[in-house]
């Protein structure tokens, strides 16, 4: 009995097999193109994920394109997973100088990014803590250490890739179409929020940085079309903060805090949650990079004893 049920089993699968080469072959006995399946699978698994707004199926692939990156949304859990994705996301497809440039361009994903530098028992240390954000710049939930998602996105990653951005972006036209569209919004007799509504069209964020009396101290673009995030200044002076304060000065009689820009509310509030968690994740963080050193030490010293036998 044992002996039919296995020839019926080898039967069967020997018949799957079967069915499954002739659909991979035509009317005339040629072998179907069967290249790039697995891409173009992936790419339908993509569709039905942003279609339905579902987390990435697979864990450890992260989302890379622009157009594929949403804001993390907090009440729909798994944070650690969304935060992972939007920042290898956009350390993959937008060039950022400067930290600060980086904050920025995270803040728009509702995720917030912290440097964390000190020293303690005499030995310097540097981290990074990341944490999730409210659509109004609150933050939310516990702060996490980089090593929590890896070391592609800790401190030391992020100081080579502002050097690797600083490089792309000086070069020759890298900043030719940013600096363009701003140029063309840039009329006298609009104000700041059209000023942006004219830059949104062309698929560029523009975040003004402005003091409690309303002046404009700061000014970052975020192309999402080239992925290019880079200051006024580094467009040229006519696009330095003090061009933009002057065409577009604060109303008259704006009153302090009260009349605060929005985008100055969110950077405030986004840098003042959670300080006693952060202050143990830098300490952890401390402890991981001594933990890294030591073992570092540990194979040096095995390395020379094999090299003296």
């Amino acid at each position: 009995m044992n002996g039919i049920l296995k020839s019926e089993w080898i039967d069967e699968e020997c018949f799957e097999s079967f069915q499954a080469a002739k659909e991979r072959i035509d009317e005339n006995g040629r072998k179907l193109p069967h290249d790039f399946e697995a891409r173009r699978s992936m790419e339908i698994l993509r569709d039905l994920e942003r279609k339905y707004n579902l987390h990435p199926s697979i864990k450890r692939q992260e989302q890379t394109g622009r157009e594929g990156l949403r804001k993390v949304n907090y009440p729909a859990g798994n944070v650690k997973q969304q935060v992972s994705s939007v920042v290898r996301s956009c350390l993959h497809n937008y060039k950022c100088s400067s930290y600060g440039e980086l904050r920025t361009l995270l803040e728009r994903f509702n995720v917030s990014i912290e440097e964390r530098t000190g020293t303690v028992s005499g030995r310097s240390y540097a981290g990074i803590v990341y944490g999730a954000m409210t659509d109004d710049g609150y933050g939310v939930g516990t702060p996490f250490k980089s090593s929590k998602i890896g070391r592609d996105v800790g401190y030391r990653a992020l100081q080579k890739y502002y050097e690797k951005s600083k490089c792309q972006l000086k070069e020759e036209g890298a900043l030719d179409r940013l600096r363009q569209c701003v140029r063309d919004a840039m009329r006298p007799h609009n104000t700041r929020d059209e000023f942006r509504r004219l830059l949104k069209a062309d698929n560029i964020d523009a975040i003004f940085r402005i003091n409690p009396v309303g002046r404009i101290y700061g000014i970052t673009f975020i192309d999402h079309n080239t992925g290019s995030v880079a200051n006024g200044s580094l467009l040229g002076k006519e696009f330095s903060a003090n061009a933009f304060n002057e065409l577009y000065p604060a109303p008259k009689g704006m009153r302090q805090v009260a009349e605060q820009h929005p985008e100055q509310r969110r950077e405030q509030r986004s840098h003042t949650a959670n300080p006693i968690s952060g202050i143990v994740d830098t300490i952890l963080d401390l402890a991981d990079m001594q933990a890294y050193e030591e073992q570092q030490r540990r194979i040096q010293r095995r390395r020379k004893q094999k090299r003296r036998r």
